[in-house]
């Protein structure tokens, strides 16, 4: 059956576009050049080395949590970073739940970057300019997956570990709340 050549550009189209779940970026953009189509967010002192010396802006790349790639390498980069160790493989010991709808501090990416490069008051320890900021995206794209709010074709499918929570993948989408939304019922 000849299709038209038309109809399979279009279909070629189609095919290359839906790339971007499994793209790996295996080298992140330079020091203060945001990814195309990328929006900057200002952050805190203590930023990441993607920050140019003097500058307050860093590369928003909160669009990795549509990519499986990262996702699962934030996973990766959550069991080395010893995240586990304060929030118990995202059930919260020390650390906050990563896996409910109650974020203390906001559930959007840029809550969570902040939360990372920064830290928090009584615990968390600011990890800016510790760990390179294309991970912190990572992290923060996989910690969004902990509560189930990535699509399931995105999220990861298996725990690395003999034993542990549901895949990422099936878990129900969790409505963030507000800490004192939450405190109130």
């Amino acid at each position: 059956m000849n299709l038209p050549s038309a109809a399979v550009i279009a279909l070629l189209g189609l095919v290359l576009a839906g790339c971007y779940r499994e793209k790996r970026e295996f080298q992140p953009p330079p020091p203060g050049e945001a990814a195309a189509g990328a929006k900057a967010t200002p952050i805190l002192a203590g930023g990441g080395p993607a920050l140019q010396p003097g500058s307050a802006l860093t590369p928003d790349r909160s669009q990795l949590d549509e990519n499986a790639f990262a996702v699962n390498q934030g996973k990766r980069l959550f069991r080395w970073y010893n995240c586990s160790g304060c929030h118990a493989g995202g059930g919260g010991n020390m650390g906050p739940p990563l896996m409910d709808k109650e974020w203390l501090y906001g559930h959007e990416p840029a809550d969570i970057h902040a939360s990372i490069v920064e830290g928090r008051p009584k615990g968390m320890p600011a990890f800016g300019g510790r760990i390179p900021d294309d991970q912190v995206w990572q992290l923060v794209a996989y910690v969004r997956s902990m509560s189930g709010q990535l699509r399931k074709d995105v999220a990861p499918s298996r725990s690395d570990s003999l034993s542990g929570p549901p895949p990422e993948n099936v878990r129900d989408n969790e409505k963030p709340v507000a800490a004192s939304a939450a405190a109130g019922h």
